[in-house]
């Protein structure tokens, strides 16, 4: 069972999750964010995917976890998001053991992930957050980073730290899950793939299946 919501600090989504008995692997899709992942006592950071990860951890096992959304998990963690593109490292590696310790063996694991993160808070860059609003929206590279005051290659560097990847790769990523959004909505995928923002629906199915190893069908079956 997946639960998420909202938490109190701006752009961050707490999310717990049970594996249930013949539960089938989980298809992680890419979505512009990084995780602090709290799994049966060991603490990982989840960083940026450029496609879709499969998930297959064993029935019982429990998650608890932030997700850092608009660029504010690189504050939280002192490195940027391009450091963890692609990939899972164990906290211990980016944080001091000790601190990382207290997770691990934390009672309540999200209340400590919270604390955890507003001891090393910093607020998002908000040129930054503009961005990914911008971009989630559907506007053009182009047009983004001519009102965020930002020449291409300065808002190739920025997005890089901010989100993992650049702004092209950011602004795909956001589409994608807008267009799955819809779809899994109910709205015919002629539709979807006009109100997302592709150029007819066979670029819909092209850009899903690069960025989510299946047809869309799958993601909605």
């Amino acid at each position: 069972m997946y639960v998420e919501w909202a938490a109190e600090l701006p752009h961050v989504i707490a999310w717990r999750s049970t594996v249930a008995p013949g539960t089938p692997p989980t298809r992680i899709l890419p979505d512009g964010c990084l995780d602090v992942i709290w799994h049966d006592g060991t603490v990982f950071v989840a960083g940026p995917d450029t496609t879709a990860q499969v998930s297959g951890a064993s029935a019982g096992s429990t998650f608890f976890a932030l997700r850092f959304a608009a660029g504010t998990g690189p504050g939280v963690l002192g490195l940027p998001a391009d450091e963890l593109t692609d990939r899972q490292v164990p906290l211990d590696q980016i944080c001091a053991p000790a601190e990382v310790r207290a997770l691990s063996e934390a009672d309540d694991p999200l209340a400590a992930l919270d604390r955890f993160t507003r001891r090393r808070w910093h607020a998002p860059d908000s040129v930054m957050v503009a961005v990914a609003a911008q971009a989630r929206a559907g506007r053009p590279v182009g047009a983004i980073a001519d009102r965020s005051g930002l020449s291409p290659r300065q808002l190739q560097r920025r997005c890089r730290t901010a989100f993992g990847y650049g702004p092209k790769s950011l602004a795909k990523i956001l589409r994608m899950q807008r267009a799955v959004g819809l779809a899994r909505a109910g709205r015919p995928f002629a539709e979807v793939s006009t109100t997302a923002g592709y150029a007819d629906q066979a670029h819909l199915s092209r850009d899903v299946k690069a960025l989510a190893g299946v047809p869309l069908g799958d993601l909605v079956s």
